[in-house]
């Protein structure tokens, strides 16, 4: 809808760019600017009134009113005035004043009259960038139900929308917003977003667009995927079909099986070849290991730093680190990244622009093992088309427990039982260093103690440049792995068992997950012990009882604001401020339905 220069102007200054926008700037008051024939205690009121005498003290101004509404006088007292306020009280002139009522002793004052030129209704105030009147004026002038309408909000909640804005005196006694007209304001904040999303979606040709098979290969493997795996590989397949480019994240949560379908992608694509970018070297490997294992007839490769440079045109299946994005690499008709949300969108980008021609792009998908929200999944793809896998292939048997102090003696007799049975043992330290501000003790603290009591103790962090092979040696040869939450996504460590979570209570409930999810990895019983110094947390209470990655997603949104989440979401650093993620799902599948 083409706008106005005036009215681009104040949208400019308002900072928005639709009239759905205009119409979610809400009034945050109401003055009721109507004569009533008597005066309520404790409110805001319009007197038409003369200004009989007026006596000026050093701090006040106080003017004796005949009310002509009310039949009487009434005192009015101004604090503090400033200049301009003594021209509006003239003995013998006859005005509308608006102030707050108060009575004492049956004499009725008001306090801060001001004189009014608008007579009759209600007008709303508003905090925004332009200043109450010009925008009230802008309201009435631009904000139209046939506007709404048009740019796609249903009827109905339009209607709630402008009552807000134009309002009766019902509105005047409602300390907070009716449901009918929260639930509207919910519906237009996300509607709002979500079209903005849509809108900013591009479409590209693909490289290629194929028919393409799996079940064959799905039939030779030695186990039956998922439903939800043969629904995420067969939205692909779809995908691969269209003449559009596709972009898709799958979000599965650990152990779901993500792998599987990575590979069966790059059995379908054949040799039009595949890229795939994991974010480290050991990630990488497993998954060139598995390509090897589960796709024999097609020709795959590894790069990382350490491989030597080659023509890679030769290959069906490129895996590698972001060494890929400084390697020629052959065109490829799909591109996907492992752990999406551990590289940039520049290095995504790159990688997408190595491998395409012209206009034409490749096939994307991204996949992440931090579970979202269905709510955020929903909204997510109104600009790109999302699989969620929510089930494991097989269960994981994990005891999760909050521990303190006095259970130290009895968590050290475990770690020993468990090494006893040649299982692995991680315990994640909150600080590499001493702080004297966190009351735990950091990785330096705490090493000469397992060191001492333990055989094939590994140290790593974040910092440190040989975390990945200090890995691959624990992995191999370790019995206790002190660490940060440096381990919290990828290696796979089959013999890992118990993890040991110390100042658990300051880490996110998917983090938390994440942790927990390294162990159990081939079935062992699992163990995840939660140390904290707070005699009691609801949040971990909680966690010890909620297994599925999505649930604890859900669980975190309701132990934190949900406007920090959008916020992360949004470039633009809005926040949402009346729609919940964690309670409006039904909201977003009614958006979703008028944006189609």
């Amino acid at each position: 809808m083409k706008l106005s220069k005036d009215v681009s102007t104040k949208f400019s200054k308002l900072a928005i760019s639709s009239y759905t926008e205009l119409a979610l700037l809400i009034p945050n008051s109401y003055e009721d600017y109507t004569l009533k024939n008597k005066p309520i205690e404790h409110k805001y009121q319009l007197i038409d009134a003369t200004v009989e005498s007026v006596f000026r003290a050093q701090n006040t101004i106080q003017i004796t009113f005949f009310v002509h509404n009310f039949g009487h006088t009434i005192i009015g007292v101004v604090f503090r005035p400033k200049p301009y306020m003594m021209h509006q009280f003239s003995v013998g002139n006859r005005d509308n004043y608006y102030g707050m009522l108060e009575c004492k002793q049956g004499q009725y004052s008001m306090s801060m009259p001001k004189r009014i030129s608008l007579v009759g209704g209600i007008v709303p105030k508003y905090k925004c960038g332009l200043r109450t009147d010009v925008m009230w004026r802008l309201i009435q002038k631009e904000l139209k139900l046939e506007k709404l309408v048009q740019e796609g909000i249903p009827e109905g909640i339009t209607q709630t929308l402008l009552d807000l804005h134009f309002a009766n005196t019902e509105i005047l006694d409602q300390d907070d917003l009716d449901e009918i007209s929260l639930e509207a304001l919910k519906f237009t904040e996300l509607f709002s977003y979500m079209k903005l999303l849509r809108d900013k979606r591009r479409y590209f040709k693909p490289l290629v667009s194929l028919k393409a098979a799996y079940k064959t290969w799905a039939n030779c493997l030695p186990f039956v995927l998922t439903e939800e795996q043969v629904k995420t590989i067969e939205d692909i397949q779809n995908d691969f079909a269209k003449d559009i480019a596709s972009k898709r994240m799958i979000v599965g949560d650990v152990g779901s099986g993500k792998t599987m379908v990575i590979l069966a992608s790059a059995y379908m694509i054949g040799n039009e070849k595949s890229i795939l970018m994991a974010p480290t070297t050991i990630l990488a490997q497993q998954l060139y290991e598995e390509a090897l294992r589960f796709l024999p007839e097609m020709s795959v490769t590894l790069v990382t730093n350490k491989t030597k440079k080659e023509d890679l045109s030769g290959y069906d299946f490129i895996i590698g680190t972001h060494a890929l994005l400084y390697r020629e690499l052959p065109k490829a008709a799909l591109v996907m990244v492992d752990e999406q949300h551990r590289f940039g969108t520049k290095q995504r980008s790159v990688l997408e622009k190595l491998v395409s021609e012209g206009e034409k792009r490749p096939h994307f998908l991204q996949f992440s093992a931090t579970p979202i929200p269905r709510t955020l999944a929903m909204i997510e793809s109104a600009h790109i088309d999302v699989s969620l896998i929510t089930t494991t292939p097989f269960t994981k048997d994990i005891d999760s427990k909050v521990i303190h102090k006095n259970d130290f003696k009895e968590l050290v007799q475990h770690i020993k039982e468990e090494i006893k049975n040649n299982n692995q043992v991680l315990i994640v330290y909150p600080l590499v260093t001493q702080s004297e501000v966190l009351a735990y003790q950091s990785i330096e603290e705490a090493r000469s103690y397992w060191e001492t009591n333990f055989n094939d103790v590994y140290v790593t962090h974040g910092k440190d440049k040989e975390k990945e092979q200090v890995l691959i040696d624990f992995r191999e040869k370790g019995s206790v792995l002190i660490s940060t939450t440096v381990v919290e996504v990828g290696i796979s460590l089959p013999r890992l068992t118990t993890v040991v979570i110390v100042g658990a209570e300051r880490l996110g409930l998917s983090t938390l997950h994440q942790l927990r999810g390294r162990v159990s990895r081939t079935g062992l019983k699992g163990y995840c012990y939660l140390y904290t110094n707070k005699s009691n947390s609801e949040r971990l209470d909680k966690f010890v009882d909620t297994k599925s990655g999505f649930d604890i997603a859900n669980l975190d949104l309701k132990f934190r604001k949900s406007g920090d989440l959008f916020k992360g979401m949004s470039q633009s650093g809005n926040q949402f401020r009346w729609f919940d993620f964690a309670e409006d799902l039904a909201i977003v599948k009614q958006v979703k339905k008028c944006l189609v």
